[in-house]
């Protein structure tokens, strides 16, 4: 079975790099599985869990947005922030969850940006959720 070098890459460290079978992401046309030997190219990633395929092993990330970049001989993951499951404080992120429902939910005149950043944190927590729950 062959291999492609991943690197999973924040502002902050450098998240991932091993040897991978397959990478699936959700960029903004959907959801794209990589093999090795796939066409490069760039795309904006949508925030969501991505899935690391080594072997039978399937290990998820939360990807907070960012961009993959696909080259011949290594994929590139460069988001806002990744963490694996084992690094998600579940109860963290359900308060998170929580805090952005009500911030959706209040009433009187809430501003765009307002919306959308709670819309914004909302998505986050759900996927750190989610990759919680994997």
């Amino acid at each position: 079975m062959s291999t492609i070098l991943l690197e999973i890459v924040t502002p902050d460290r450098l998240v991932y790099s091993e040897q991978v079978n397959s990478v699936t992401v959700r960029g903004v046309e959907g959801e794209l599985g990589i093999l090795p030997g796939h066409i490069s190219f760039v795309t904006p990633l949508q925030i969501a869990p991505v899935y690391v395929k080594v072997g039978n092993e399937k290990t998820p990330f939360a990807v907070q947005g960012g961009f993959v970049e696909v080259r011949k001989d290594k994929i590139v993951i460069l988001a806002e922030s990744a963490e694996r499951a084992t690094e998600i404080d579940l109860e963290r992120a359900e308060a998170a969850k929580e805090r952005a429902e009500t911030r959706l939910h209040a009433k009187g005149r809430q501003d765009e940006v307002d919306h959308r950043r709670a819309e914004l944190a909302l998505q986050r927590a759900m996927n750190r959720i989610k990759v919680r729950h994997n």
